[in-house]
């Protein structure tokens, strides 16, 4: 009869016991990472809590895509009881300014939503601004120019000296107008004019709105001079004066937070990662991806 055979934890104890430790060691890294991923989403983790929210918004608004998705994000979470806006802006583009715009009337709707201003927020970064509860700048932040601006470009004098030549052929005497190539007429003068006046309306109609403020008295300080937080305050385009911690704790209030300990917060949107891109704009000093986009021969910018 043969004797029973050892099993590996009988042989080899000490060994059996230092693989226990080290599953039990992967699985608990397992869960801490899971934990800290879901964490950083807007969705939370496992263990949920109140939290606020607080969209970054820096920068030439070029696009308003990464930046509508965290507000809905925000917006959906019913974890998070209210989000901050940093803005830190000099404005961009009329379209994706007014989307981010439309989506923060969209969640102020659901959810208090408290702005920070921080060197800049001016133009297109004031006109997301209006959309907000409440809009807290620092003293000297640069804010207002409430206007619009079309770029154009006249290359006639360089083609000359170059000795070329340009036509252009067109289904109307309009089709061609802001062409860098020719002098402007006056009637393409009237009609480019004419597209300005109206995106600027539009501009003030948002802030009347959103600042429940009558069109008139917004159209005082809406000749596209700039202000400081200070001056837009008497104008009553701004709420208050303070710093990011003022407006957090004006979040807080409006949220009915009462914990004497500030509520944790998540951030976003979340960034792509690109040690090459990086890399060159902390040579360069400029944000690539905006630089790279603001390149057209027509641009309406709120700026």
């Amino acid at each position: 009869m043969q004797p029973n055979k050892l099993s590996f934890q009988q042989k080899h104890p000490l060994l059996f016991a230092l693989m226990l430790i080290l599953a039990a060691v992967a699985l608990f890294s397992g869960v801490m990472a899971a934990l800290r991923h879901s964490g950083t989403s807007a969705r939370g983790g496992l263990f949920r809590e109140d939290r606020l929210g607080l969209c970054r918004i820096e920068g030439f608004i070029a696009d308003s895509a990464k930046v509508n998705d965290w507000l809905r994000e925000l917006r959906e979470d019913p974890a998070i009881i209210g989000v901050m806006l940093r803005i830190d802006s000099p404005g961009g583009a009329v379209a994706p300014s007014q989307e981010i715009y439309n989506a923060v009337r969209r969640l102020a709707q659901i959810k208090p939503v408290v702005v920070s201003m921080g060197t800049v927020a001016a133009s297109g970064g004031y006109y997301i601004a209006a959309a907000a509860d409440h809009i807290v700048a620092n003293p000297s932040t640069l804010t207002g120019s409430i206007g619009v601006k079309m770029e154009l470009a006249n290359m006639e004098g360089l083609m000359d000296k170059l000795g070329i030549a340009h036509d252009a052929l067109t289904s109307g005497d309009l089709k061609n107008a802001g062409s860098p190539f020719k002098p402007m007429t006056d009637k393409e003068r009237a009609y480019l004019q004419g597209l300005v006046s109206d995106m600027h309306e539009q501009f003030l109609e948002a802030i009347a709105a959103g600042r429940n403020m009558d069109l008139e008295e917004v159209r005082k300080s809406a000749d596209g001079r700039a202000l400081t937080g200070r001056q837009a305050m008497q104008l009553g385009l701004v709420d208050s004066l303070g710093d990011l911690e003022t407006a957090f704790e004006r979040l807080a209030e409006l949220c009915n937070a009462t914990q004497s300990a500030p509520l944790p917060y998540v951030e976003g949107p979340p960034k792509e990662k690109s040690f090459l891109r990086d890399l060159l704009s902390s040579y360069l000093g400029i944000e690539l991806d905006s630089s790279l986009r603001r390149r057209s021969e027509i641009r309406f910018l709120y700026l």
